[in-house]
């Protein structure tokens, strides 16, 4: 027993902290469930007929939802005492989209169904904004300074691994059951919805305290964030505490490059697999089970490096990695070679994943975290709107292969700016003169 509380969290942590260091990991395992579903919904509407456009909106109407919505509902949750309820409220009704979606295949055929799951999406967005940021608030929270990628670490290997393994089961299923579309899809995505329920059950049950808005060293008197002030007096009060902070405002401005890179890739795999390579369900399954399992051993690996070296290589490194992906995955068209691709990105995606998530905690002052958070994703659906739309008129105007060149290229350019600073000392150190004796 005492083993199993020590794999399970920390042994320094009191009672409270240790309870909710589990939650987040038991929490996973119903995320894990539903997320098995993500990979399939595109390939869905791909079947179904859906144009690359109609694929690309899957991924832009959260982004402009997100956009409109991300800045005001960050002032919102800025002064709400019970951040854990809207967190476990916004992640049920984000992931019971999937069982509405099997739910209206029942009512509508062709293109109207495609439309009718766009529809369900659509409103969908507005729960995923509010959960998009509540999440960052809730595992800061919980992990506390010094233990985000120990935390992040293993709650993010046990999604991984039981997305993995539900994603291997819900791919051969589907292709065993190919004659029987859609409603093979339908039975999928009602069934793995589940793991919503099972998610707020456990989320329910975390408890955490919120520092209050205060003066900090990285803000001067007035800041406080007012709930009573004017439009315009509200977007001073909001952006002040930002735009003092320059690392936060550097950082962010490298960020939306890669980001723009990366989310303009995002609705061309779907449609690389499905109409190019041909792959079926199975080998789809298994290319993003592949990328998913390597998260995992990302996580592990890039957890011991970050105790040795600073977060700056760390983010150079996962970088070029990622960003050289789309190029990769360009020159070939053979379902084996892309799960190994998909392998390799999915190690780099880990570091990734964890050094962005703790930098950003690093540079939010502690009791303006929904403040920040909110502006970080409002330039994340910045890219998540725009890019993809990018990709998909590049991939129908010049092919799919030029979609994921401009991809690379933007990413490596994020990597080059990450890696700027580093460039810079490096170029000192050879211009310093050196003495001799």
């Amino acid at each position: 027993m005492n083993l199993l509380k020590r794999i399970a969290a920390p042994p320094d942590l009191n009672t409270g902290e240790r309870r909710n260091y589990i939650g987040v990991q038991l929490d996973a395992i119903g995320v894990g469930i539903a997320s098995a579903a993500a990979p399939y919904l595109p390939v869905f509407l791909a079947r179904l007929g859906a144009t690359s456009t109609e694929v690309g909106l899957l991924t832009t109407m959260p982004a402009l939802t997100g956009l409109i919505l991300a800045i005001p509902m960050g002032r919102f949750l800025q002064r709400q005492k019970n951040i854990v309820r809207w967190y476990s409220m916004m992640r049920l009704s984000a992931i019971l989209g999937y069982a509405l979606t099997g739910l209206i295949a029942f009512l509508l055929a062709e293109q109207a169904l495609v439309w009718g799951v766009l529809g369900i999406w659509a409103l969908i967005t507005i729960p995923q904004t509010i959960l998009a940021i509540t999440f960052n608030v809730v595992m800061n929270a919980v992990a506390g300074k010094h233990s985000r990628y120990e935390l992040m670490t293993r709650r993010w290997s046990i999604l991984g691994l039981t997305t993995t393994l539900m994603g291997l089961i819900t791919g051969q299923l589907l292709t065993l059951n190919n004659d029987a579309f859609p409603l093979n899809f339908q039975i999928a995505f009602i069934l793995l919805s589940l793991g919503g329920v099972f998610s707020a059950i456990i989320t329910n049950r975390i408890k955490i305290d919120l520092p209050e808005p205060e003066v900090t060293s990285n803000l001067t008197e007035g800041d406080e964030v007012a709930p009573r002030l004017g439009i315009q007096e509200s977007i001073k009060a909001y952006f002040k505490p930002i735009l003092a902070n320059r690392p936060f405002l550097s950082f962010m401005s490298k960020r939306l490059v890669f980001l723009f890179g990366s989310t303009l890739a995002v609705p061309l795999f779907p449609i690389f697999y499905v109409k190019q390579v041909q792959a079926t369900d199975g080998w789809i399954g298994i290319i993003n089970n592949a990328l998913t399992f390597s998260l995992v051993l990302g996580y592990f690996f890039w957890t011991r490096i970050s105790r040795r070296h600073s977060s700056r290589y760390i983010i150079i490194l996962t970088t070029l990695g990622v960003g050289l992906y789309p190029l990769f995955v360009s020159q070939t068209m053979q379902p084996w070679v892309l799960a190994i691709l998909a392998g390799l990105v999915g190690f780099f995606q880990g570091g990734l994943d964890l050094v962005f998530f703790d930098e950003l905690m690093k540079l939010a002052p502690p009791a303006y975290i929904p403040t920040f958070i909110s502006f970080a994703q409002s330039l994340q659906y910045l890219s998540t709107m725009i890019s993809p739309l990018l990709g998909t008129a590049i991939a129908d105007q010049f092919g799919l292969t030029a979609g994921f060149l401009v991809s690379s290229g933007m990413r490596l350019l994020g990597c080059f700016l990450f890696g700027l600073p580093l460039l810079a000392e490096w170029v000192k150190q050879i211009k310093r003169p050196v003495i001799t004796g």
